[in-house]
């Protein structure tokens, strides 16, 4: 049985400032920071094998400081696992898209990454890391919107996924060819 550990990474200016970060690298904020440290603390008392990351600055810092809590020599950056593509609308609010485009923004081509584009890069990667890791305990830090469709796709019956809160951890296990979510969405850590 393998076990992922999926994460979001910490807060960040533009989340508080409701503003869609997609590909966008924003960095941690102060609180963010304290987040991934309280979930490294929480996660210290368990044994993982490997942490893996978004390429993006938000995530990286997330799991670079969550690696040295468990004493984890490295991080390895994998682009697949990044958040969709925002387009044209990456640092707007909602209140800004329906402002420039519409209250049917949602429906134009405004350069996002198609659903279809995020969960097969999704799922590639998630069959490399099954087939290379058997059996091992695995972090792997993310983002929300990239959570949510994978979690869709590997567990169609949770769909729809609710949004995923910053620092959030869910965990999988992936035995006999079936996934199964023990824990979803906990943030037990920062209460």
């Amino acid at each position: 049985m393998t076990q992922i550990a999926i994460i979001r990474h910490g807060t960040t200016s533009w989340n508080k400032a409701g503003k869609l970060q997609g590909h966008s690298d924003i960095p941690l904020d102060e609180e963010g920071i304290t987040q991934a440290l309280k979930l490294g603390q929480r996660l210290a008392g368990e044994t993982w094998d490997l942490i893996y990351s978004s390429h993006l600055l938000r995530a990286r810092q997330t799991a670079a400081i969550i690696a040295q809590e468990l004493n984890l020599d490295s991080v390895i950056e994998d682009k697949r696992i990044g958040e969709a593509g925002g387009g044209l609308i990456e640092g707007t609010t909602e209140e800004e898209r329906i402002l420039r485009w519409g209250p049917s923004w949602k429906l134009m081509d405004l350069g996002m990454e198609s659903n279809e584009s995020v969960v097969t890069r999704g799922l590639s990667f998630m069959q490399d890391l099954l087939s290379e890791n058997t059996g091992k305990k695995i972090l792997l830090v993310s983002h929300g919107s990239f959570i949510r469709q994978m979690l869709d796709a590997l567990l169609p019956q949770m769909h729809p996924t609710p949004a995923m809160k910053n620092t959030s951890i869910t965990r999988l296990q992936f035995s006999d060819e079936n996934w199964n979510c023990e824990l979803f969405n906990c943030v037990s850590h920062l209460e």
